[in-house]
């Protein structure tokens, strides 16, 4: 449910950035492939003109679905418990693999509510109180279970900047014009 809000979102072009870049270039490769010039460029001009947005609502519709949803009209997990910064400081790396261990003991994939929603980024600056992430559930006991790992996993590390990091290793990019990757 939580994928599906952010897709609606991006449609309509109030998605994060970072989603929008990444699914118009997997898009503008699909469509070089398939011998169409600029692909990321067309992709990204279809998104904005709301060709994107008008082309999913046709299809809800036509599968039985209101072609009028707005994103929160998508249901998620009624219980939820949001981790905030306990300091001020820039967020310094996200565990993905503890975010997918809390997503899953959350009931994700299986229970369609459930979740986890990032509200910080790598490289953002939080301050104390500041919600870091925000776990969804549609049983109390396993929000109850994600609540406590994440009570022994920092899932969202918040440091000074330059300092509590350790890199292991820089890999080269996999596609051309993105950056490198740190592994940790």
């Amino acid at each position: 449910a939580l994928e599906a809000r952010e897709a609606l979102k991006a449609l309509m072009g109030e998605g994060p950035p970072d989603l929008v870049d990444k699914a118009a270039s997997l898009v503008g490769l699909l469509l070089e492939i398939l011998g169409v010039p600029s692909g990321k460029q067309l992709a990204l001009e279809t998104l904005r003109s709301g060709k994107a947005l008008a082309k999913m609502r046709e299809i809800i519709e036509a599968q039985g679905g209101d072609p009028r949803v707005k994103p929160e009209d998508v249901p998620v997990g009624e219980k939820r418990f949001t981790v905030r910064a306990e300091r001020d400081g820039l967020v310094i790396w996200v565990d993905n693999a503890a975010i997918a261990t809390v997503a899953r003991l959350a009931g994700a994939p299986r229970d369609k509510g459930a979740g986890v929603e990032l509200h910080a980024k790598v490289g953002e600056t939080v301050r104390a109180g500041d919600p870091l992430l925000t776990v969804y559930s549609e049983y109390s006991s396993k929000l109850q279970a994600a609540e406590e790992y994440l009570e022994g996993v920092p899932a969202v590390k918040v440091g000074k900047p330059g300092f509590e990091t350790l890199i292991k290793k820089v890999l080269e990019p996999t596609l051309p014009g993105q950056p490198p990757a740190i592994e940790r």
